[in-house]
């Protein structure tokens, strides 16, 4: 015989019925198990939610045992006879939770839900059908939520989110009786709802306007003097314009008209309004300008190409079949692959490449790109294409919200954003065709340089390129060089000489640079003794050896190397194990255990000999021949420890930086602590958060190479540096938006800790990927991982990753539109840092916090939240931290009509963004500018404050200049038409 269908109540005591026989329940436990799952109304409630509201901040170690024990015995319980571990079909496992299947006809709360959504549904057309659906709604409550249930858990933001749902619904019933001319009928319902809320100002003002509707005028004016009074006392206030208007209502007769908002809003500030350094300051006036920093221009055209070679010589034959490919107009085609012959490295032709792009940038008015694709890098590290279409969208002016997941999808992007522009691509050192497809340009009218050893055929015989070889240099274009180099005379006068060298240098311009200038260096040496240093020289670079010759061109670069002090040369070995594409002073130092005032004379030294180039200020790197030179020497001349050790010092370098990066940019996230630098590493030292994101946007590539070869070394201890390098990048990666980026370190970072087998590590693995997936919309991705992190830190005892995992989880909500648990997740995170004395991370939260109350119009709690966050951020001297929080405190002003106090919040919210590089807050505080501007009438303020954010958005190129436009082309239009 089929069982009798199931009806759950949680608007009242917590019950469940069989038919009209009611259930056993258990004890206190098992019923905030089943209250929770019936507030989560057919939602996936994650462990550790459930955890967290049986238990709190202290779980037993078994706590998720003892959940399990519950599921099974509430299945039993509606299911009598059901197998052992059978799953069911009222409560199954989703998502990494459970989830009660119910819907509107066996869950009072759903029933409610329905009710009162049709009941907003029908309100405009038909207020007493309304009224009848709302009145029906509110009788399922019988008595305050969950009855019977432990205190501690019926305090979670859970329950605490429903309970906010019944003097909603009494709102809107009473909006619905004035509207039906029936006020007696919800009169007792706002009566018992304005005495359990006696702030709720909308609310108080429903009961005021029904009073009167039902002829009680005197008993309403008490009802606001009482009001009035406990506004006054409890929060030092006046009443707000909703309740006041109220009042005028009632003194002029009998309402006509609805309630008003029901959105929530009350009025209460906490403070008259605060100054930047927490003191109390005049308001501003409605009329005051919009606040912020003069509007800046549009971001200039890219001008990427590297510094040109003064001494330029040798190739006017090919310059002339260059400029004729271009044409006069930049007409010729679009593509010119410069190639060399034989997998010829040293040739020239990026030297080449870059002169002749000087030459013509003048023609191409929208700007120069360029990029080192790395594609022969003797390390491996080969730039992969979405990296570099990446950075070209950045240099173009896409916000990296903009940017697209998938190579295929970003370099649509980029050819969609050429379209019709006029622009010079140098692709330099290309590996292979499908290296550069993705960064050619689709239309007429851009120029693209692609260097490469290979002739790369398939985009000749695909793209319509033309090719351009470059051959060594024949013996006379060998002499113009070193006569451009040392002087005619000096040449001139050894002509014998010059030649030995330029047949020794295999007539490559690399070599024939270093040996200059080893010459230029020592004007009094004979060009025959240099001849004769570099005859007798023996090295070793076999995979740059020339087919047609029997010179070593290794030769030339072991004779340089020996031209250089001791110190200097072992620094140019280990620089080849430097994984990125370039290197600061101080990592080169770190590399040799050296303090940074000896290793700046070293490097001098091998710039002076062109070992080394400095291509920017302090930024050195190799060309990859000598690179590869290197390489070998480091091998050769170093056991496996020594190159251990130096690579140990240079990880510890960067990861010590890092963290210390990291502790600026994000003090309230909890980075793991690295461990002691070993002797001879000395961070580099940042004095505050300006320094510490020019320094991570300098290193940005360099850190991205350091992370995958940590990872790749098959060493635990690097394997671990790894993961906390990549962690501790988060913040900076989040605030620039390079979450392509951060997705590509977080994987790495958790694959390395799941061969660590460490579980806190793959908690914190969990967690980094899951939230650079979520701000890459992956969000089907992210939240699995985030609940089970918070499943992994919930068994290991963590209650600061739980805490972390908590805001992210209620970020996650935020993006989908559940702002109750959005609030519910950082409320209790709020909770953890309390019981931690996380000060840092408390007062991120309580702003937080306090956005969630204004999102969900209860602006005095926000302002409570607010302010308390404020005094902790400025004592903390957390500047990005109080502008947050003084755009959420003038959110609620702003809400609450309290225009002055708005503005001065949002000019300290600008005043303290200014100098942080973050153009797209600044405009959507200044969009918010705006919007309070035109609540006071200031019109020409509203627009003022609208246009600075437009000149910013359009900067960025981002899709919320269109919704700006909108706003300032509406001001117009009705300006228009007064």
């Amino acid at each position: 015989m089929p069982l009798e269908p199931l009806r759950f109540a949680v608007l009242g005591a917590v019950r469940v019925f069989r038919g009209d026989a009611e259930l056993e329940l258990g004890g206190p436990q098992e019923r905030a198990f089943l209250a929770l799952l019936l507030v989560g109304a057919g939602r996936p409630v994650a462990v550790s939610e459930i955890v967290d509201v049986l238990w709190g901040a202290a779980p037993p170690r078994s706590a998720v045992n003892v959940v399990r024990r519950h599921v099974g015995s509430l299945r039993r319980l509606l299911e009598p006879g059901l197998a052992a571990r059978a799953e069911g079909r009222w409560l199954v496992r989703d998502a990494g939770g459970y989830r009660l299947v119910t819907d509107g006809d066996s869950s009072d709360l759903l029933r409610f839900r329905a009710l009162c959504e049709e009941g907003r549904r029908i309100a405009d057309r038909s207020p007493a059908q309304a009224l009848e659906l709302l009145t029906e709604a509110l009788s399922l409550w019988r008595g305050p939520l969950a009855v019977g249930i432990p205190a501690q858990a019926r305090a979670h933001p859970a329950f605490e989110a429903v309970d906010r749902e019944l003097p909603a619904a009494v709102r809107q019933a009473a909006d619905a009786a004035l509207r039906a001319g029936r006020p007696d009928v919800v009169l007792a319902d706002l009566r018992q709802a304005a005495a359990r809320h006696p702030l709720d100002e909308p609310l108080q003002a429903g009961l005021l306007l029904a009073l009167a509707a039902v002829g009680q005028r005197s008993e309403a004016l008490a009802a606001y003097e009482a009001v009035r009074a406990r506004l006054a006392e409890e929060l030092g206030i006046d009443p707000g314009a909703v309740l006041r208007d109220a009042r005028d209502t009632v003194l002029h007769g009998v309402p006509e008209t609805a309630v008003g908002s029901s959105s929530g809003e009350s009025s209460g500030a906490v403070s008259d309004g605060a100054g930047a350094d927490g003191s109390l300051t005049d308001p501003a006036p409605a009329h005051a300008p919009a606040p912020g920093p003069p509007a800046p221009s549009a971001l200039p055209p890219p001008a990427q190409l590297p510094h040109g070679i003064e001494v330029f010589t040798g190739r006017d034959v090919e310059l002339d079949e260059a400029f004729a490919l271009s044409g006069a107009d930049g007409s010729g085609p679009g593509t010119v692959v410069i190639s060399a012959i034989g997998g010829m490295a040293g040739v020239g032709k990026t030297t080449l490449a870059v002169h002749w792009a000087h030459r013509v940038a003048d023609r191409f008015p929208d700007g120069q790109l360029y990029v080192n694709l790395r594609g022969f890098d003797p390390s491996g590290a080969v730039l992969d294409p979405g990296e570099a279409v990446r950075g070209f969208l950045g240099a173009l002016g896409v916000p990296p919200e903009r940017v697209p997941h998938g190579v295929d999808a970003q370099a649509a992007l980029y050819r969609s954003v050429l379209a019709g522009r006029r622009v010079l691509v140098v692709l330099d050192n290309a590996r292979d065709v499908e290296q550069v497809r993705p960064l050619l340009p689709g239309s007429p009218g851009c120029l693209t340089i692609v260097t490469s050893r290979d002739e790369l055929a398939g985009l000749v015989a695909a793209h319509g390129a033309h090719s351009l070889v470059l051959r060594p240099f024949d013996a006379v274009q060998a002499r113009a060089f070193l006569v451009r180099r040392l002087g005619a005379e000096r040449v001139a006068a050894e002509p014998r000489a010059a030649d030995e060298i330029s047949e020794l240098c295999a007539g490559l311009p690399l070599a024939l640079a270093c040996v200059a200038a080893r010459a230029a260096g020592h004007p009094h040496f004979p060009l025959a003794a240099v001849a004769a240093e570099l005859r007798e020289a023996h090295g070793s670079l076999d995979a740059f050896v020339r087919s047609d010759a029997s010179v070593d061109v290794g030769t030339v670069f072991s004779w340089s190397s020996r031209a250089v002090s001791a110190a200097a040369a072992r620094l140019f070995r280990l620089l080849a194990l430097h994984p990125g594409p370039d290197l600061s002073l101080p990592a080169a130092a770190a590399l040799a255990g050296l303090p940074v005032r000896r290793a700046r004379p070293l490097l001098a030294e091998l710039t002076g000999l062109h070992l080394v180039t400095e291509h920017g200020p302090g930024r050195y790197a190799f060309h990859d021949l000598l690179r590869a030179h290197a390489g070998e020497l480091v091998h050769e001349r170093h056991t496996e420890a020594d190159r251990a050790a130096a690579l140990n010092r240079l990880h510890h370098h960067y990861l010590h930086t890092v963290h210390t990066a990291d502790r600026l940019l994000a003090p309230n996230a909890d980075p793991l602590p690295p461990p002691p630098a070993p002797e001879g590493v000395h961070p580099e030292p940042l004095a505050d958060d300006d320094r510490a994101l020019a320094w991570l946007t300098a290193e940005h590539a360099v850190l991205l190479a350091v992370v995958e070869t940590a990872a790749a070394s098959g060493q635990p201890v690097q394997e671990r540096l790894a993961c906390q390098l990549a962690w501790s990048l988060e913040p900076f990666f989040d605030r620039r938006g390079h979450w392509h980026d951060g997705l590509a370190v977080q994987r790495t970072a958790l694959d390395a800790a799941r061969r660590l087998a460490d579980p806190a590590l793959e908690a914190r693995g969990l967690r980094g990927l899951a939230r650079v997936e979520g701000r890459l919309g992956l969000h089907s991705r992210s939240v699995p991982r985030l609940e089970r992190a918070l499943e992994l830190f919930t068994e290991l005892g963590d209650d600061t990753g739980r805490a972390h995992t908590h805001r992210s989880l209620g970020w996650e909500c935020d993006q989908r539109g559940d702002l109750p648990g959005a609030l519910r997740h950082n409320r209790f995170a709020l909770g953890l840092f309390r019981t931690l004395g996380d000060r840092a991370a408390q007062a991120s939260v309580l702003n937080s916090v306090g956005w969630y109350h204004a999102q969900l119009g209860e602006y005095r709690r926000a302002l409570t939240h607010c302010f308390e966050a404020l005094t902790m951020l400025q004592e903390l001297g957390d500047r990005y931290g109080q502008a947050a929080t003084w755009d959420s405190i003038a959110y609620a002003h702003h809400h609450l009509g309290r225009h002055p106090h708005a503005l001065l919040g949002y000019r300290n919210a600008l005043a303290l963004l200014r100098d942080q590089g973050v153009p797209y807050v600044e405009a959507d505080i200044l969009v918010r500018v705006g919007d309070t501007h035109l609540a006071t009438g200031d019109h020409d303020g509203a627009r003022t404050a609208w246009q600075q954010a437009l000149v910013l958005l359009r900067s960025l190129n981002h899709p919320d200049a269109e919704r700006v436009e909108t706003l300032l082309n509406a001001r117009d239009g009705h300006a228009g038409a007064v």
